[in-house]
């Protein structure tokens, strides 16, 4: 069996409102295989101005939980839809891998895709997802609108991605030691870390990763390095174009550490220099290989393998 996509959940209700902040919780059954990707498809029509960049801004939080295994738990440093701006969730995702975020940029009719690596081989039968997702309020009404759930199986997948729940803290205005929690029981290596800060606004001048560096690194550097300063970002922006993606080389508040898969054998230790009082999120990003050799079949020839932590790294190479 190559690629194969099934639709396990469509509702008309689970969408944004101007009214304000909405949470929906939902759980429903799956198909047993090769999970690679959860994905989230969400259509919206809107009154003008409702979200004034990309969907991703409303998202607040987004948790998955597959055979009562928490496989994916993403809290939003800030969710704001007057955000003029690439959204904090859409950043996360495509510093996973290009391409997990992308929306078609429109002002009234929102089309956003959400692809969420998990990489988890389920047993056959009927398997069992719960989620909870929660938007921000939108700016104007949300007419009407479908949210849809897709499963990707793909038996080529080379990596388990668990994101893990961040750590919280709340910084002075001066130098402090972070000291990042790690969950039990997780296998893997740490790929990554995201930094949030609960605005759109850096507020911070280093950040030193103790096992990673003898000094403090500045965000802009930081952002030389993973690959964003290279017009590494995309977003929809329907005030710039309809018709193709806007560049970016940052997200503000918003930042996406490489960590070369840093062993799990401690919790991961930074020095923070801010420079406001403000509260700080980090979300930890861990993988791990699994067996996900393809199987052979008569019609795609091809093997589409995926493996986050090597997309991670290829964000940090050299760009040809």
């Amino acid at each position: 069996m190559g690629i194969r996509y099934t639709l396990v959940e469509s509702n008309t209700t689970d969408i944004p409102s101007n009214s304000g902040a909405l949470t929906y919780n939902r759980g429903f059954n799956i198909p047993g295989g090769a999970v690679d990707e959860i994905i989230l498809k969400v259509d919206l029509t809107t009154s003008a101005s409702s979200v004034l960049a990309d969907l991703s801004n409303a998202v607040s939080s987004l948790r998955l939980i597959l055979n009562g295994e928490t496989v994916f738990d993403f809290r939003s440093g800030y969710a704001d839809t007057s955000n003029n701006a690439a959204g904090l969730f859409g950043y996360f995702l495509n510093s996973m891998g290009a391409g997990r975020f992308v929306e078609k940029p429109s002002d009234t009719a929102k089309e956003a895709y959400f692809r969420i690596p998990v990489g988890r081989n389920i047993p056959s039968g009927v398997s069992r997802m719960e989620y909870t997702l929660t938007w921000a309020a939108t700016q104007t009404a949300v007419s009407s609108g479908t949210v849809q759930w897709w499963i990707r199986y793909n038996p080529a997948m080379q990596t388990t991605t668990t994101v893990a729940a961040s750590t919280s803290f709340t910084h002075s205005a001066s130098e402090e030691q972070v000291v990042v929690r790690l969950p039990a029981g997780v296998p893997g290596t740490v790929a990554g870390l995201m930094v949030q800060n609960d605005s759109a606004a850096d507020e911070v001048t280093g950040i030193r990763i103790v096992s990673q560096s003898d000094f403090s690194i500045d965000p802009d550097m930081w952002r030389a390095f993973n690959g964003d300063m290279y017009n590494g970002i995309l977003y929809a922006d329907d005030d710039a174009s309809t018709t193709q993606q806007t560049y970016a080389v940052q997200v503000a508040g918003g930042l996406f550490i490489p960590l070369f898969g840093l062993s799990m054998s401690d919790d991961i230790r930074l020095q923070v220099n801010s420079s406001a009082s403000t509260t700080r999120t980090y979300t930890p990003v861990i993988t791990a290989p699994i067996n996900g050799a393809a199987a052979a079949q008569p019609v795609q020839t091809q093997a589409v393998t995926t493996n986050v932590a090597r997309s991670v790294l290829d964000a940090t190479t050299e760009q040809s």
